[in-house]
């Protein structure tokens, strides 16, 4: 397909109430921190909020995406546990997210895609955050290395539970004003930068890699998303714990990642061979990285 064509209507699999209630959670965590523009903030709002965008960054970028949907790295099971309840703070957890994201992998920019451009704007953006088309037993099956861990297959039921602590806390701690500033809006914003990169960077941007998609490297959303940006490079050999294959390509998931190393808390980090770099690159690097 041709970036712009139309991929088929999903087929519905989930039920109504689920989807409904999905709907309504996204509307909440846009409209309380718009309402915040009319109310006081203080500064421990906002300080709350850098900590956990940061943090739930890494439950997103590190944890979801690298570890648990690509193995990039290994690590022991209590800091995998770890990983796995800050990804769930951010309403979304281990095994869900690597049944979906590897099948955007398989069927990436063709029929059968979880989140591509070519189902439309609403579906790549929120839409497959409703229904992606799947059945429960179809994403279970792309992710039965993580179907032996008890504790992940719990957090598959009761994913909810990390992030409704979390907003609990918030409010205990700081009432309205840091549940709105702290937890919804760092929450939003993690969701719209994930969007972003489904559909942004399979619409805009350069390709130096002549992959079987749509996938672009798009320097500002790389900016924006710690490095998911350079989603061409991502595409071309998904397996690297490094999006950014070129020291320039800043990449600061990669980096994160580098340091839990040194701290001996993973260990066995895939990188990018060299050949692999080389390969098939249809332009100078150093063109190809800025949109």
């Amino acid at each position: 397909m041709k970036v712009g064509e139309r991929l088929g209507r999903v087929k519905n699999t989930r039920h109504p109430v689920l989807i409904v209630s999905a709907m309504l959670l996204i509307v909440a965590l846009h409209v309380l921190p718009a309402v915040m523009i009319f109310v006081e903030t203080r500064l421990v709002d906002w300080l709350a909020f850098l900590l956990l965008y940061i943090w739930g960054a890494f439950g997103v970028g590190v944890a979801l995406h690298r570890y648990f949907a690509h193995r990039a790295f290994r690590t022991s099971r209590a800091f995998q546990f770890f990983m796995a309840v800050t990804s769930c703070t951010t309403m979304t957890e281990p095994i869900g997210f690597s049944g979906k994201h590897r099948i955007h992998h398989k069927f990436t920019d063709r029929e059968g895609d979880v989140h591509s451009p070519g189902g439309g704007f609403w579906f790549c953006w929120f839409g497959s955050l409703f229904d992606d088309g799947y059945t429960e037993s179809e994403i279970r099956a792309m992710a039965r290395d993580w179907l032996r861990y008890p504790e992940l297959r719990w957090l598959r039921r009761f994913f909810w539970v990390p992030s409704a602590g979390l907003a609990l806390a918030c409010f205990l701690i700081g009432g309205w004003s840091m549940l709105a500033i702290a937890f919804c809006l760092s929450r939003i914003m993690l969701l719209h930068g994930a969007s972003a990169v489904n559909y942004v960077c399979h619409v805009w941007g350069s390709r130096r890699y002549e992959t079987s998609d749509w996938s672009r490297n798009n320097v500002v959303v790389a900016l924006l998303t710690f490095g998911e940006g350079w989603h061409n490079n991502h595409h071309h050999y998904p397996a690297s714990a490094r999006a950014g294959f070129f020291w320039w390509e800043v990449d600061v998931f990669y980096w994160m990642i580098r340091l839990l190393g040194v701290l001996r808390l993973v260990w066995d980090i895939r990188e990018v061979p060299l050949r692999v770099k080389q390969a098939g690159a249809t332009e100078d690097p150093k063109v190809c990285a800025v949109s």
